[in-house]
């Protein structure tokens, strides 16, 4: 029996799959694609007879608000609900970023990670008093890429978001063809290189399981603020290890920092 099913209203092939891997066949770098994760095939059925717009959004059926016991419904805020959408689909989500002041200067990446919906662990360290902002969204997002591969072992749907286009792009697309030309380019030296082989290297591996996109920088999304938070707290403590931030969060004083 499956452990969720996937409907995809917009994709190569619309339908209702019962693992990722397919689904992810039909939505992988299809622009517009509009898909959704449910724990039952009835629930499945019966959002694919319905709109994606129905159903995307919104909690599954049955959820209850643990403070009123009322199904839960569609949040106001337009970006919360888009968020909640994204942590619906994954069991786990994760959210990366880095920050540096002044660029070039003090550095410091942060990590975000959702697990069924729910925050479970943030992340920070990897200061560098030299760093780039750029070499901090790529230690970022080698760190996410390296927790994913732990999820995707133990059978896990996993999706990663950072708001850097650059890393994104180094990692899962230039450094195709720069490895295909020896890792050069014509316009010079690549830099950073040894950081985007790393990553390169483990999103490799991985990329027919995983799923990785961008994520627009401060609107508000809690999983992509957080992160930026712990790259700024990573700068504020000088730590230079990559640790995880000690429970019970109190996300008002962590959303607090300074904006990076």
């Amino acid at each position: 029996m499956a452990k969720k099913f996937y409907v995809v209203w917009q994709g190569r092939q619309p339908g209702i799959y019962d693992n990722w891997n397919e689904a992810k066949q039909q939505v992988d770098k299809f622009a517009g694609a509009k898909y959704k994760s449910f724990p039952s095939f009835a629930e499945a059925k019966s959002a694919f007879s319905q709109t994606a717009s129905a159903n995307i959004g919104k909690a599954p059926q049955g959820r209850k608000n643990s403070a009123s016991g009322a199904k839960t419904t569609k949040d106001a805020s337009t970006k919360k609900a888009d968020n909640q959408a994204i942590l619906n689909n994954f069991d786990v989500v994760i959210y990366t970023d880095g920050g540096c002041e002044p660029n070039p200067g003090k550095a410091g990446s942060g990590v975000a990670v959702y697990q069924q919906g729910e925050l479970s662990s943030l992340w920070f360290g990897l200061y560098n008093p030299n760093g780039t902002n750029n070499t901090a969204e790529l230690n970022a997002l080698h760190q996410a890429l390296l927790m994913a591969k732990q999820a995707l072992e133990a059978g896990k749907t996993v999706q990663v978001l950072t708001d850097s286009q650059y890393s994104l792009n180094c990692v899962s697309n230039w450094a195709y063809g720069w490895k295909a030309k020896g890792w050069v380019k014509k316009s010079g030296e690549i830099a950073n290189l040894g950081l985007i082989k790393l990553a390169h290297d483990l999103y490799d591996s991985m990329k027919d399981q995983l799923v990785i996109e961008h994520v627009s920088a401060h609107i508000g999304i809690e999983g992509n603020e957080l992160a930026d938070r712990m790259s700024i707290y990573a700068v504020d403590k000088q730590q230079t290890e990559f640790v995880a931030y000690p429970q019970p969060f109190e996300l008002s004083q962590i959303l607090a920092l300074r904006a990076g």
